[in-house]
């Protein structure tokens, strides 16, 4: 007999998912005390019906929205500063997040910043920054993922580029946890396959460096466990067949447990990533994807005994290692994830300033290996040039 897949759940905050909750946006924004939220997505999702049906159904529900869609691929603090007074401007009393990572980031941000005095940089996820903001004044927000990657709809954080230093930035409050996230698989399955892929490797990325961070963290890390199982067993479905909602379901399931997995930690497929679509304006996800099997090789000593074990779990014929990252490299050709950095318009001309940037990245800090400017150099020139060493 198989089990519905859908469900409510109560962690890490209240999640609707299943297909065809979407019809309980309207309900969801009542709940969190809303009236007038304001809707926050990127223009390619406002220009399609699935936005404009949402809108007429909790129109229909008596609660008037507006859409902000201001909102770039890799959201910079301008976005927010729109979004902010876009907010204001409408008097609108909520914020519902709906769309990819990006949108998912910004209309979070949008919704701490719409009542703060300092600017969003002072709320960087350093020591006890976010307890900087005047916590009663964030916008109540109901998140709504379109894609199965980030994960963001779940999570406490938002990563926005200042453009004045072309660094991505981490912003981090408790109350940026999304209030109520609907998470409807159907709304996933117009993704084309090249953008299934890359965001179902960042929700692989999120699992597999939360498993392998070497904080103390056990109900994290059998969480990053299942996730990967279900991005093993089903991200090459939904690459090749968009239309299977079962495999969108778990794929979605997938990217809420790797975002919720990570609070143990993140490592040095972040820390390189963060920089290098802050400078070279990558996608995310595809950048993750690219530079994991390199990332892993580096990091070989520290995780080797975590990835035997891992490789056992997950099924593999070849449970090591080496068979792990066999594995890795075949899920990445199946999918069509380029080799290189180089192939997705990378260059060696800021190696350095990358390095440096990945150094001195949140992330960096629970890598299973220290790391430092010169070797993650080393690390990037593998990734652009197609070296996996051990």
């Amino acid at each position: 007999m198989s089990i519905p897949l859908e469900g409510n759940w109560s962690y890490p905050t209240a999640v609707r998912f299943g297909a065809g909750r979407i019809g309980e946006l309207a309900e969801a924004c009542k709940a969190l005390g809303m009236t007038r939220p304001l809707l926050v997505t990127d223009p390619g999702l406002a220009a399609l019906p699935m936005v404009a049906d949402a809108t007429a159904a909790i129109a229909a529900a008596g609660i008037e929205t507006a859409v902000f869609a201001e909102v770039r691929g890799n959201p910079v603090g301008q976005n927010v500063e729109d979004g902010v007074e876009a907010y204001r401007a409408g008097g609108h009393d909520g914020v519902i997040a709906f769309g990819g990572g990006s949108a998912l980031d910004a209309g979070k941000a949008v919704a701490l910043m719409i009542g703060q005095e300092r600017p969003i940089w002072d709320f960087e996820d350093v020591g006890d920054n976010w307890t900087r903001a005047n916590a009663d004044a964030i916008a109540a927000i109901v998140a709504v993922p379109t894609t199965s990657g980030t994960g963001s709809e779940v999570g406490r954080a938002s990563v926005i580029t200042n453009e004045a230093t072309h660094e991505k930035k981490i912003i981090f409050h408790p109350r940026m946890l999304p209030g109520v996230v609907i998470a409807d698989p159907v709304l996933t399955t117009g993704l084309p396959p090249h953008l299934t892929a890359a965001t179902g490797m960042d929700a692989l990325a999120h699992n597999l460096e939360a498993y392998c961070a070497p904080t103390y963290h056990p109900m994290a890390e059998g969480i990053a466990v299942e996730g990967m199982r279900l991005v093993k067993d089903w991200l090459p479905t939904a690459v090749r067949d968009g239309s299977n909602l079962e495999a969108r379901a778990h794929m979605l399931a997938a990217a809420s447990m790797g975002s919720t997995a990570f609070q143990k930690g993140l490592g040095a497929i972040h820390s390189l990533s963060h920089p290098l679509g802050a400078l070279y304006d990558t996608h995310h996800g595809l950048t993750n994807a690219v530079v994991m099997p390199y990332v892993l090789a580096f990091n070989r000593a520290a995780i080797e005994d975590k990835l035997i074990r891992l490789a056992r779990w997950l099924g593999l014929a070849d449970a090591s290692f080496d068979g792990f990252q066999a594995w890795i490299l075949d899920l990445r050709r199946e999918i069509g994830i380029a080799h290189t950095l180089a192939e997705i318009g990378v260059d060696g001309a800021r190696a350095g300033e990358v390095a440096r940037m990945a150094a001195a990245d949140p992330t960096a800090a629970s890598n299973p290996v220290p790391l430092e400017a010169g070797p993650l150099e080393g690390l990037l020139l593998d990734c652009l040039e197609g070296r996996l060493t051990p």
